[in-house]
């Protein structure tokens, strides 16, 4: 397939998809809540500037399980699978061929630091998802990293537009500590549900817990709703 009809159609099914999900999005709590817990004065969505239990850092704190795997963009990988209609595996230049998405978001860690206004440039979830087409009984996906890390999350939050498949951060190439070459991040909920060295998108059925979620933290970590634990 030439590249400008797989554009083509990663356009159209992504206008599927946002059609299909618009009503659940406008339902999560980022979006709904009239009167999310925070502090500060209103920032995104006439949210308070940070949730509850959070204070501000100008620093990138940096946080693992004990590995920073070393994965050049030759050795890098992308498979997505799972309820999909067409599972693939992007290489390096497959993935940068993709719709590339400049945003700028904030970055909320359940260890109850907030780092704001971060600059980004990766591949929008939605438009990953579009290549694939989830198929209609895919509720949520699991992300894998090459840390062997893993966590989950419901589609109509992996949709949102600012969710991204990251490799660029202020203007330089996401640095390996911080899940470089690509690390997924999820702005609207806990930092901890963006897998860092991300190789693998699994599309589910129905839920499953990732590492942290097994381990008592929350399976939704809805930050405006203080929502750290199980």
């Amino acid at each position: 397939m030439e590249e400008s009809e797989k554009l083509n159609r990663i356009v159209e099914a992504r206008m599927k998809l946002k059609a299909r999900f618009e009503e659940k999005i406008k339902l999560t709590p980022s979006v709904a809540d009239n009167r999310p817990m925070g502090k500060g004065t209103p920032n995104r969505h006439g949210m308070p500037q940070v949730p509850v239990g959070q204070v501000i850092t100008n620093k990138w704190p940096v946080l693992d399980l004990g590995l920073e795997p070393d994965i050049s963009t030759g050795e890098w990988k992308l498979t997505i699978d799972g309820a999909v209609e067409h599972p693939v595996t992007l290489y390096w230049q497959d993935f940068m061929n993709l719709p590339q998405t400049d945003d700028t978001s904030d970055f909320h860690c359940v260890t109850t630091w907030s780092k704001l206004n971060m600059n980004w440039r990766g591949v929008r979830l939605l438009d990953i998802a579009a290549l694939v087409q989830p198929k209609e009984t895919a509720t949520h996906i699991m992300c894998y990293g090459y840390d062997d890390y893993s966590t989950n999350l419901a589609l109509e939050e992996a949709l949102k537009p600012d969710v991204l498949l990251v490799h660029t951060y202020e203007d330089k190439p996401l640095p390996r500590e911080h899940g470089g070459p690509v690390r997924m991040i999820t702005p609207q909920l806990y930092a901890w549900k963006g897998s860092k060295w991300i190789n693998r998108i699994e599309f589910l059925t129905a839920n499953r817990r990732g590492f942290w979620e097994e381990r008592g933290y929350s399976n939704t970590a809805y930050p405006w709703r203080n929502d750290r634990y199980s």
